[in-house]
């Protein structure tokens, strides 16, 4: 039986631990910068109050700011668990008074961690699973970046020059972007002439230029007023679409670093193996669970985290009242539904169940998270077991 709980609220530059003991009296109040020196300072002076007794730690935060704490703790062999942030949010209203400060939290914790026995501790973490997690979160920054740029270039060329923005789908074609880093108004683009433009475009390295040409001077043909800002605009689109081409270089970079860091994993065959599965959604699978099974006691405790175990809501008489739950990892989600949606498509033990649940009445989106939640208790027996996935039949999986 522990003797200590300590709670740290974590933050950026300053923690807040509270220890407290079996009666949940406070026994240390602090707050520490969030740096090394201070850090390892209230460790030992946690560990000195419990004289030699078990100190169990918890924090609501199990990366990012308090990656530095949590990596001294698991270092001096002290055992930490996570409680999440919306759990204390929630369970701050239990207790007496109606102000928050780091210190009430920091004690919540630790009071919450006393009482429950259900919180995940957090173990050693999987160097590549955590290069993993720092890459796609990266790569779904520039993504989202990319978006942006794509929609303010849409509508910056809608301002002045509509012909040409409804001329090509900028998202597919790299050449029209090209184009757009030298040619961005109707009058340029009819001095130059077809000729000239798909010259530049072939200089360029651009695929089809004669007719990425022949389309932009049609555009140029159907618009010979000039719109008030047009010249301020045309500069923005240029740097937009040079923008644009640097994102997609660099997501490009990062999706190349993110499948070679993928493939040195020990589950990266096996996820590969199992139908649906590329690298990159792969390793976003690996970045979400930490790279193994361990943390998750069963299947159904991993569909739980990932949002595909509906959610009781019964009362009275009313049962069998189901709903989608609110908390769970939606980068988790996100690969599982994706995948089984791929599945959907290609796989034919995969196929024969999405069309039985589309026979039962359920939707596209409901199928495929049927799908998913099937799918999750054949990952995580394949991951546990260390085999690859065996492709049959639907009537010999149905059969045996």
């Amino acid at each position: 039986m522990p003797r200590l709980w300590a709670g740290i609220d974590a933050g950026k530059t300053h923690h807040h631990c509270v220890a407290i003991d079996e009666d949940g009296r406070r026994v240390l109040s602090r707050r520490v910068a969030n740096n090394e020196t201070e850090l390892l300072a209230l460790i030992t002076d946690v560990l000195g109050i419990a004289e030699s007794e078990e100190v169990v730690w918890a924090t609501d935060l199990n990366q990012g700011g308090a990656a530095l704490v949590i990596s001294l703790l698991v270092d001096h062999g002290q055992p930490v668990l996570y409680i999440p942030g919306r759990t204390v949010h929630h369970a701050s209203r239990t207790y007496r008074g109606d102000g928050k400060s780091d210190a009430k939290d920091a004690a919540i914790i630790a009071d919450q961690a006393r009482m429950r026995r259900d919180l995940q501790p957090i173990r050693g973490a999987d160097e590549i699973a955590v290069e993993l997690r720092l890459l796609v979160s990266h790569r779904t920054d520039l993504v989202c970046d990319r978006t942006r740029a794509f929609n303010r270039l849409r509508a910056n060329l809608l301002q002045y020059f509509p012909a040409l923005e409804t001329a090509f789908d900028y998202s597919r074609r790299k050449g029209s972007l090209v184009l757009l880093t030298k040619y961005q108004t109707p009058d340029g683009i009819r001095r130059a002439g077809a000729p000239r433009i798909e010259a530049w475009l072939r200089k360029q390295g651009v695929r089809s230029p004669a007719e990425l040409a022949q389309t932009a001077v049609e555009a140029a043909n159907r618009q010979h007023t000039t719109i008030t800002g047009q010249k301020t605009g045309a500069m923005l689109v240029a740097k937009l679409a040079a923008d644009i081409l640097r994102l997609t270089r660099e997501i490009e970079e990062t999706e190349d670093l993110i499948e070679a860091r993928f493939r040195e994993h020990g589950h990266a065959e096996i996820l590969l193996s199992v139908p649906g599965f590329g690298p990159q959604l792969a390793a976003e699978f690996i970045a979400a669970t930490g790279g193994t099974m361990t943390r998750y006691e069963s299947a159904d405790r991993l569909a739980g985290v990932a949002g595909l175990a509906p959610v009781p809501r019964d009362s009275g008489r009313i049962s069998g009242n189901h709903h989608r739950p609110k908390r769970y990892d939606r980068r988790l989600l996100r690969a599982c539904y994706l995948s089984a949606q791929v599945a959907a498509n290609h796989c034919p033990l995969s196929q024969a169940y999405y069309t039985r649940k589309r026979a039962e009445g359920k939707s596209h989106k409901q199928a495929v998270l049927a799908l998913a939640r099937r799918r999750i208790n054949v990952i995580w027996a394949l991951l546990r077991d260390g085999r690859p996935f065996e492709q049959r039949a639907p009537a010999a999986a149905q059969a045996a």
